[in-house]
């Protein structure tokens, strides 16, 4: 079936992870085979990012009994390579077909071209614009922002980091929302910062190790509080911040619940939510239900596409940090803030 017409290991296009079986809804107003859905470097597992988008996945799956095939990105792989990965989801009839990253800009542009009756999302993408595509993009920096007060109201050495996976615009979005919200707290709080490369295919954002490292530096220097927006390697930066028995804030998705970081649990003070799962999931509702989402789709705090997780005890304890949080996520919900994204 399915499974020789997505062989994608074989023609070099990424790992095939898991499928599904597929088929018509029951108000027959969708007909494909399921949800496709490419991960972004780092792939599933990274507990973070892509997983965010995985549960929205399985959400959408299990409700709408709809099927779907996920994939996974092959190392050092190139443009070429993602658009044929996405031409094979699209003719084995996966609809919609979702790019987990902004690295499938050019991929989505060129294969929602070939295919207009197939609706495709690209996360944390604005710039392909198609009647059949969803741009599905978030305010990073107002959940920052939050992730930045709680830093502020924690650190005891007035001191605290932030480690960026990438040097890009998107992940300047976090920096600048974190040190935005410390300094609204105390603007003589010093902020470690650090990008651990250039561009991904370094592995920015698939290298626990670069991660740790960093992390090591920045609490070396005194941070003891540290915010880290870089996906697989924010591994690493927890792992960091556990042994040396300082605070991390973890991103994306409620790292404070994931089965693979739980030895480190304690020490991860809260996350910087991005609702990925969920914007995933309402534009397979959309496709389902024949009303396809298309166009700019952004979340933010009010519409809680983004947020601030508090999951760990031991942050709830902290009544005034809390209060904090809370204060600094009405206010921007309120328009009385309006956080920078540079």
């Amino acid at each position: 079936m399915a499974v020789a017409v997505i062989a994608l290991a074989a023609v070099g296009c990424g790992k095939s992870s898991t499928e599904s079986t597929g088929g018509s809804s029951a108000s027959g107003k969708y007909s494909g085979k399921g949800i496709g859905l490419a991960y972004d470097i780092g792939g599933k597992g990274d507990q973070s990012f892509n997983d965010a988008a995985f549960a929205g996945f399985q959400k959408a799956e299990k409700e709408f009994k709809i099927g779907g095939r996920d994939v996974e990105p092959s190392d050092n792989e190139t443009d070429a390579d993602k658009v044929q990965r996405l031409e094979q989801l699209a003719k084995a009839g996966y609809n919609p077909i979702i790019g987990v990253g902004f690295v499938y800009g050019p991929a989505v542009k060129q294969v929602a071209a070939k295919y207009p009756k197939i609706t495709f999302g690209i996360i944390d993408d604005n710039t392909v614009q198609a009647k059949n595509v969803a741009d599905l993009v978030f305010h990073e920096e107002q959940s920052s922002y939050l992730a930045g007060v709680a830093a502020a109201k924690t650190t005891k050495k007035k001191h605290v980091g932030f480690i960026g996976g990438v040097d890009i615009p998107l992940i300047h979005k976090f920096e600048a929302g974190f040190k935005e919200g410390v300094q609204s707290v105390d603007p003589k709080i010093k902020i470690e910062s650090q990008y651990l490369t250039q561009t991904p295919q370094e592995g920015g954002f698939s290298s626990p190790d670069k991660g740790k490292d960093a992390a090591n530096g920045q609490i070396d220097a005194g941070a003891d509080v540290i915010y880290h927006a870089a996906g697989l390697s924010g591994q690493g930066v927890i792992q960091s911040a556990a042994e040396h028995k300082v605070w991390a804030i973890g991103v994306d998705s409620d790292q404070y619940q994931q089965s693979a970081l739980a030895k480190y649990k304690d020490y991860i003070l809260g996350s910087a939510l991005k609702n990925v799962g969920g914007a995933v999931y309402d534009l397979s509702k959309s496709v389902y239900e024949g009303k396809p989402l298309t166009g700019e789709v952004r979340g933010d705090l009010k519409s809680g596409g983004v947020g601030f997780a508090d999951s760990n005890p031991k942050y709830k304890a902290m009544k005034d940090v809390v209060a904090a949080v809370e204060k600094a996520k009405e206010d921007i919900v309120n328009g009385k803030v309006t956080v920078k994204t540079q």
